[in-house]
């Protein structure tokens, strides 16, 4: 079922909101908030009904439930001034006023984009697992409890995974106002850091207990059982607020990130929701990071199974080489090995595939196709709420199979499940590009930059952005982006063919002929006749034909 109400459209079945052609990102929450008032318009929604419909029952504070109605708001162009769709009735609750349209849908529903036939190219042996994974609404997003048994009186073990408390962000401001905004602030992180799969992420109810104490982060960091600590700060100045916050590891005291934010108190809860997906965004690949210098630390002999995928996850971000590759896929696949149920090794390991295909190293293309595909349906049997998961085994079933319809189905159930997750962003910017939809593939590099401006895989994000700018005319922009995109990784092959093709087409033949030349010495048997076999899977055939042409001018051989 679609509601469509002014240029939106609220797909029920596919969990899209759009406007015209453009999807708008959206959380979970927030989209089944908005469908809950859209599905109630013909009378007033109160909180509790917001609560027990959205979250379950589940005690939330009354900062989230507003950041929440603001961020619907915000997503369908209103605001709490105007109410021009969403009206709030004083004391009572709120209401969508808008005109509403009901437009039905097919019985089963595609999980991509419209037009997509997924029965062209479906993979036959992961069907059932991908139907399954359509109708099923995004995973509930929880708060991790402490699981680990302990004797009375003895302070938790260290889970076996990267551990996190989020501490009561401190008041500066001396405005006991501001109080609810800090305490927001710190909810709202622990919430989005729950919908990654891998932290261990204490319960609000725990780390809310250090609220106005002085703590010694060690000290905490030995009752929970965590290996970070996240602590911050709320200052109010005039009409302006200052944010900060660390990252430390209790055990060594050191200081892993660290940050400020400015903005103004206009719109108080959308400066929440802001430093929200920037600290989170942050902060997930400090923690990532932080964990593969330990595991890089750890005796051969002592290695368990998220060791390995950490070692792995290490030899992955050495792009461009082949030994780390294979290093890399043989680390994910003795990771399964060790627990068979790992969803993201599984979707890791596929990646791998598709790394080594970008480079011209498979050898026997349907060895790699048959290995894809049984990697992605474990990952999607395990991980159906594992965003890591489901996003590398949906980008290697696009690329490498060449099943663009439920690849494509799967990053972007892996962004509904968590839209602070930069590669998921990443990788649904690539899946746009092969659909034929550069403008939105901007939108999601630019949203995955911006999350993780440091990213291992930023040079794919700014290469990425280059061939959106390539495919809509716009050479300098695409040659720009691509330059920045060596800077990162100089003989990243993709960012090299896409600098030769766009600075050919803008007339700079010198740039593009150097490009080419680095080119062939890294892969010299690439020529035109067999750029395919390097090529994501382009809907767009027109697509295809300028790239090929950038590349003849700029001197690839037929």
């Amino acid at each position: 079922m679609s509601f469509l109400f002014e240029d939106y459209c609220l797909d029920a079945n596919r969990r899209e909101l759009k406007r015209g052609s453009e999807l708008i990102p959206i959380g979970p929450k927030v989209f089944d908030l908005l469908l809950f008032l859209v599905r109630n318009r013909e009378q007033v929604v109160t909180r509790d009904d917001l609560l027990k419909a959205v979250w379950e029952g589940r005690i939330v504070s009354e900062s989230t439930l507003t950041s929440h109605v603001n961020a619907v708001r915000k997503a369908i162009g209103d605001t709490g001034k105007e109410q021009r769709l969403i009206r709030t009735v004083a004391r009572r609750g709120f209401r969508f006023v808008g005109e509403i349209t009901e437009e039905g849908l097919p019985a089963r529903a595609s999980v991509t984009d419209p037009g997509t036939d997924l029965g062209v190219q479906h993979v036959k042996n992961i069907q059932e697992p991908i139907r399954a994974f359509e109708v099923d609404a995004p995973t509930e997003t929880r708060e991790a409890a402490p699981v680990f048994a302990a004797e009375a009186g003895s302070p938790p073990p260290l889970p076996d995974r990267p551990s996190i408390a989020v501490l009561p962000f401190q008041n500066m401001s001396g405005d006991v106002e501001q109080e609810y905004f800090a305490d927001g602030m710190a909810e709202d992180i622990i919430t989005a850091l729950s919908r990654f799969k891998a932290p261990f992420v204490i319960a609000r109810n725990s780390s809310f207990t250090y609220k106005a104490r002085a703590v010694d982060v060690k000290q905490v960091g030995r009752e929970l059982g965590v290996r970070y600590v996240l602590e911050g700060s709320v200052r109010k100045a005039a009409n302006r607020v200052r944010i900060t916050g660390q990252l430390v590891d209790t055990a060594t005291g050191a200081h892993i990130w660290a940050d400020r934010f400015d903005g103004e108190l206009g719109d108080i809860f959308d400066l929440q929701d802001q430093v929200t997906e920037s600290v989170v965004g942050a902060i997930a690949p400090a923690v990532e990071k932080a964990e593969i210098e330990r595991a890089k630390r750890k005796p051969t002999a002592s290695l368990d199974a998220y060791a390995h995928y950490l070692r792995g996850l290490a030899r992955l971000h050495q792009f461009g080489n082949r030994q780390a590759n294979d290093e890399a896929l043989r680390l994910f696949n003795r990771a399964i090995e060790l627990d068979p149920e790992f969803a993201t090794a599984y979707g890791r390991a596929a990646f791998c595939y598709l790394i080594a295909r970008i480079n011209g190293w498979i050898p026997d293309t349907a060895n790699a196709i048959a290995e894809v595909k049984k990697l992605t349906q474990r990952a999607v049997e395990l991980g159906k709420d594992d965003a890591n998961a489901l996003s590398a085994g949906g980008n290697a079933l696009a690329f490498v199979v060449g099943d663009l319809g439920v690849g494509a189905g799967l990053v972007d159930r892996a962004i509904a499940l968590n839209s602070n997750l930069a590669e998921a962003w990443n990788f649904g910017g690539w899946v746009k590009l092969w659909l034929g939809e550069p403008e939105s593939a901007i939108e999601r590099f630019a949203r995955a930059i911006r999350l993780s401006p440091l990213d291992p895989w930023l040079m794919g994000m700014r290469a990425g952005t280059a061939y959106a700018h390539f495919f809509l005319d716009r050479y300098d922009e695409a040659a720009s982006w691509a330059a920045m995109a060596l800077q990162c990784s100089p003989d990243y092959r993709p960012g090299l063919r896409i600098t030769a093709a766009s600075n050919a087409m803008a007339g700079r033949p010198e740039q593009a002929h150097k490009a080419v030349a680095r080119l062939r010495e890294l892969s010299p048997t690439l020529r035109l006749s067999n750029l395919k076999d390097v090529l994501g899977p382009y809907r767009r055939a027109e697509d295809v034909a300028r790239y090929e042409e950038g590349l003849r001018q700029a001197g690839l051989p037929e």
